[in-house]
């Protein structure tokens, strides 16, 4: 099927031209364009995904200065007289996709990308070529790497990044960020021994001898603080980049998270520039510097359309990439190992009362059940002695199922979600490994919180970014070897597109603004290459992105 066809100056005026009295209907005409209001673009015959309150399918959207003006059947574009006309021929149009929670970032010229690296061998390839350009004692840096899809079966540890490259000291944090292994010269210039005691929070991983693997689980920061800080340049140039490449995956809107006023300064000069293609940021801050924060809320307010402050992240806990996520019962053949918390729990229990008493909206990462649980607890008891109206505190991830006690009481408080049902496809292994029997099949879980009355949204964490992984995730359940986790948690692909269109909005209180095609919103749209709403499920991760709009401007095409 061809892709939609744009063109210029829209107009029916050719009708005229067949009558047998030209001159009368020549008048006609010009009173016809006449009374046409002028819009700045129409998109037409297509399978228009409203995403409204009824799910309707339109076939035309008008949009007139970056807004939607009206939705309907293809009658509707008789009253308007376009700029640009899109005609769709029958592609499915949705509002963009908006990421409630992931990780946008510049990167310095140390750094590697290892999203992408399939086996320990390119790992250290790419190191090789990294320590030729920067020389010896020269940190480098990467993010990205999955033992789940290395080639070897296993981590990398400190031995493997040694032989590339001895004479630099090297640190690579692991896809999702929970954990690191670092070179041997790293861990000598940051004074760890075989004898150094776990960091508390963290874990030195050892081998069978006692001996540090390199391998460094949530506190790798006690070696990445080594790491000399990027220049602003290099950061700023990378970050506009990784900003723009969202659009080609229909993202247009997005919550980066654990930022400080410092980054918000940077995302400025980033959106302040003419001409910028960006999808529209909201930042999330950690609560390290609640003046700095005040400050910077003082002079923005609420920011505006393309860029705002959001709401405060906090850290219950770790993730399961390490595993280090806080756990009621024991990790699969651990001994009596439970993960942990990311702060003593009375530190963490004040922590969510100061900011929930200064007012602000929490988005609050917890992914083990236990961290689920103390974190409802405390904010529950926080809103029942200090009430607040449409607070909209979330958490982050809610990756294994809590008792149906604790999603009661999330209900009754309005406590909300955003999930990352991508976590069961890319996270499956880690899964495999560490869980077992219900708490395994009802990872990351939908139907059930949805259920019991709880709003969700669904968000990446960049594990990976694309949302068609997420979709697919959370309407098959299967992992990366197709084998499918809790088919009772599987929720319809109309409930995955709100869950990453107008729930998502929701989570930002932009629901009257985006995450819908409807007259009066952003016009933020996608073309998809397929229907995603008829599509056989084990195609959603083939559709691709054709078009992509922004404020109704044109920001990415796939020809």
């Amino acid at each position: 099927m061809r892709k939609p066809i744009i063109s210029t100056v829209f107009t029916l005026a050719v009708l005229a031209l067949m009558s047998c009295q030209p001159e009368q209907q020549q008048a006609q005409s010009e009173e016809t364009q006449e009374a046409r209001t002028a819009v700045d673009l129409i998109l037409s015959n297509g399978k228009i995904v409203t995403v409204d309150e009824a799910f309707t399918i339109a076939d035309t959207v008008v949009v007139n200065d970056g807004r939607i003006l009206e939705v309907g059947d293809a009658s509707i574009a008789d009253k308007y007289q376009a700029a640009t006309l899109v005609d769709l021929q029958g592609k499915t149009l949705m509002p963009g996709f908006i990421d409630s929670h992931t990780h946008i970032r510049g990167r310095p010229q140390r750094y590697i990308e290892l999203g992408e690296v399939t086996s320990i061998a390119e790992m250290q390839r790419l190191i090789r070529i990294k320590a030729d350009v920067l020389g010896p004692r020269e940190w480098i840096t990467g993010y990205g790497w999955s033992e789940d899809v290395l080639a070897e079966g296993r981590k990398p540890v400190r031995q493997d990044l040694d032989a590339a490259a001895p004479n630099n000291p090297i640190t690579f944090t692991r896809a999702g960020g929970h954990s690191a292994v670092v070179s041997s010269l790293a861990l000598e210039l940051a004074g760890i021994t075989d004898a150094t005691p776990d960091p508390e929070g963290g874990v030195i991983e050892r081998d069978e001898n006692g001996v540090a693997n390199g391998v460094i689980r949530e506190r790798q920061g006690i070696v990445g603080r080594l790491v000399p800080d990027s220049t602003y340049e290099e950061l700023i140039g990378s970050l506009a980049l990784n900003l723009n490449a969202l659009l080609a995956k229909g993202i247009t809107s997005i919550t980066d998270a654990s930022k400080s006023p410092r980054d918000f300064l940077m995302y400025e000069e980033i959106y302040g520039r003419p001409g910028a293609k960006l999808p529209r940021s909201t930042l999330q801050f950690q609560w390290r510097n609640p003046e700095a924060i005040e400050e910077l809320k003082t002079r923005v307010g609420d920011g505006n359309d393309f860029l705002k402050i959001g709401p405060i992240k906090i850290f219950a806990d770790g993730g399961f990439t390490g595993p280090a996520a806080f756990t009621n019962e024991p990790y699969l053949n651990q001994g009596d190992y439970r993960g942990y918390l990311n702060m003593p729990e009375e530190e963490l229990v004040a922590l969510i009362n100061e900011i929930h008493d200064a007012g602000w909206q929490m988005g609050i990462h917890a992914i083990g059940d236990a961290a689920i649980e103390l974190v409802v607890d405390t904010l529950a008891d926080a809103l029942t002695r200090n009430p607040r109206q449409d607070h909209r505190n979330y958490l982050n991830h809610f990756t294994m199922r809590p008792t149906d006690a604790t999603m009661e009481k999330m209900a009754l408080h309005n406590i909300l979600i955003t999930q990352q049902p991508n976590f069961t496809y890319t996270l499956e292994g880690r899964y495999v490994e560490n869980l077992d029997g219900w708490r395994l099949e009802h990872n990351n879980p939908l139907r059930s919180p949805m259920d019991h009355g709880i709003f969700v949204a669904i968000s990446s964490d960049i594990l990976p970014i694309g949302p068609f992984v997420g979709i697919y995730a959370a309407v098959t359940r299967k992992g990366m070897s197709g084998r499918v986790f809790g088919a009772d948690e599987a929720i319809s692909v109309e409930e995955a597109v709100r869950g990453y269109t107008i729930n998502s909005a929701y989570i930002n209180f932009d629901e009257d603004i985006k995450g819908s095609i409807e007259p009066g919103k952003l016009a933020d749209m996608i073309v998809l290459s397929a229907d995603i709403l008829s599509v056989d499920a084990e195609r959603i991760m083939d559709i691709e992105i054709e078009q992509t709009y922004v404020g109704g401007e044109l920001v990415f095409s796939s020809n």
